[in-house]
């Protein structure tokens, strides 16, 4: 947990969202996250913003969805992160995150998570031929070497119906930090 956390307001969870067809169903990693205690906002790729409903997703956490740099003077939108939660997380971003490519938003809050030392859990999101790419086990290797924790993230390739993603499997991995931020 960092330093910034107060110990009068709830912890609080960035959810990156990339652009992958589970996406649209981030409202519940949304709702079981504020179940748990934590204060939760949105970060989203580019890509992302065509797979899930910003209305709603606004609606539910209180704050806008952040995608785009804010200006320069402009105050920042949201409190720091006590965690954050990468889901889903696609080949691309995952690639570009380990490599430290902070092209997007989302991608420079998680490259600079590892600097601030913000406990991070990812649920990957890449079919079967993008995932026997030997760059995608290399930039899952460095992710856990930075200390990202990384989950499975649930079926793959059409499966959803068969099985569904996983979206509580972030809030598992991150169930320590919120057991220390509650215990202070």
């Amino acid at each position: 947990m960092t330093d910034h956390a107060s110990a009068t307001r709830k912890p609080f969870l960035y959810v990156v969202v990339c652009g992958a067809g589970v996406a649209d169903d981030v409202g519940l990693l949304i709702g079981a996250a504020q179940e748990q205690g934590w204060e939760v906002a949105v970060v989203a790729t580019p890509q992302a913003m065509a797979f899930i409903d910003a209305e709603a997703v606004t609606a539910q956490t209180g704050h806008p969805i952040r995608s785009e740099w804010r200006a320069p003077g402009d105050d920042r939108p949201l409190p720091p992160a006590d965690a954050i939660a990468v889901a889903p997380a696609t080949f691309n971003s995952i690639n570009k995150w380990a490599a430290g490519i902070a092209d997007t938003l989302a991608l420079a809050i998680l490259c600079e998570s590892y600097g601030q030392g913000e406990p991070t859990a990812v649920l990957p999101r890449a079919n079967a031929a993008l995932s026997a790419h030997p760059a995608y086990a290399r930039s899952l290797d460095r992710l856990r070497e930075m200390g990202v924790l990384i989950g499975s993230g649930g079926p793959q390739d059409g499966q959803e119906a068969a099985g569904g993603f996983r979206w509580e499997e972030a809030l598992e991995l991150l169930a320590p930090v919120l057991e220390e931020r509650t215990a202070a």
